[in-house]
């Protein structure tokens, strides 16, 4: 493994109040490696310097802990997990995670079971599908404690692909590259629908960078109605208003 600078990287994780030890450190390295080297010959990021890397994706993916007491989630399903943020550096940084990656493309999804094996990460899968069927499907469906997703969708469709995966009383947390309230009213009755109440919006910078970020933190109150989500490519197209 090459060598690295990792002063910058050590100052996001202490405004994030994060300590990693040395075999987290080098998985974040190894990970790192594979993904530009992944990279080199498929599209997983137009962000590939180190520096950047690790601010833009693997802090970023961690900044969930401004707003998520993480030792208290047990199950998490990344949706639209794309290269495997944030859900493998969550897994990373909290090993205790039981963590399903779920993306709609079978080479990314093979790029993510190589890192799950180079890393030697337990209890941590990939899944190739669609979202709107998965979320059908009883061993997925309201099974987790936490969902996450750094896609780039609507929130209200969103809310659609993910509500139906958290558990009654469980958490779904959607990234957001900016400040986030008008996006968080049109999508308040889609939420509504899919059992969910919005409990916050965090704005905030990356640490050590003037880059903005939101996180929209909605908490399942009801069960999802079985007839959503529905069928593939309709939440994107149709979004609930």
């Amino acid at each position: 493994m090459n060598e690295y600078n990792l002063e910058k990287f050590n100052k996001e994780l202490e405004q994030l109040k994060l300590t990693l030890n040395e075999q987290q450190i080098s998985q974040f390295l190894m990970f790192y490696e594979k993904l530009t080297e992944w990279n080199s010959f498929m599209n997983l990021t137009t962000v590939t310097k180190f520096d950047e890397v690790f601010l833009k994706h693997f802090a970023d993916s961690l900044s969930i802990v401004n707003g998520i007491d993480m030792s208290e989630i047990v199950t998490m399903i990344d949706v639209g997990t794309g290269a495997g943020f944030p859900g493998i550096p969550l897994k990373i940084a909290f090993p205790h995670l039981k963590v399903t990656l779920l993306d709609s493309l079978s080479k990314r999804v093979k790029f993510l079971n190589e890192v799950i094996t180079v890393l030697k990460l337990e209890e941590i899968r990939a899944v190739h599908g669609r979202a709107e069927d998965f979320a059908k499907d009883p061993k997925y469906r309201e099974k987790y404690d936490l969902c996450v997703s750094r896609a780039v969708a609507n929130l209200s469709s969103l809310s659609e692909y993910c509500l139906p995966y958290v558990k009654k009383e469980g958490t779904f947390v959607s990234y957001k590259a900016k400040d986030a309230e008008d996006e968080a009213t049109k999508a308040q009755k889609a939420i509504h629908v899919m059992g969910g109440e919005l409990i916050k919006i965090l704005n905030f910078q990356l640490p050590e960078s003037d880059i903005n970020r939101s996180l929209i933190i909605i908490e399942k109150k009801r069960y999802t109605p079985k007839s959503y989500p529905r069928k593939a490519g309709l939440p994107g197209k149709d979004p609930i208003k």
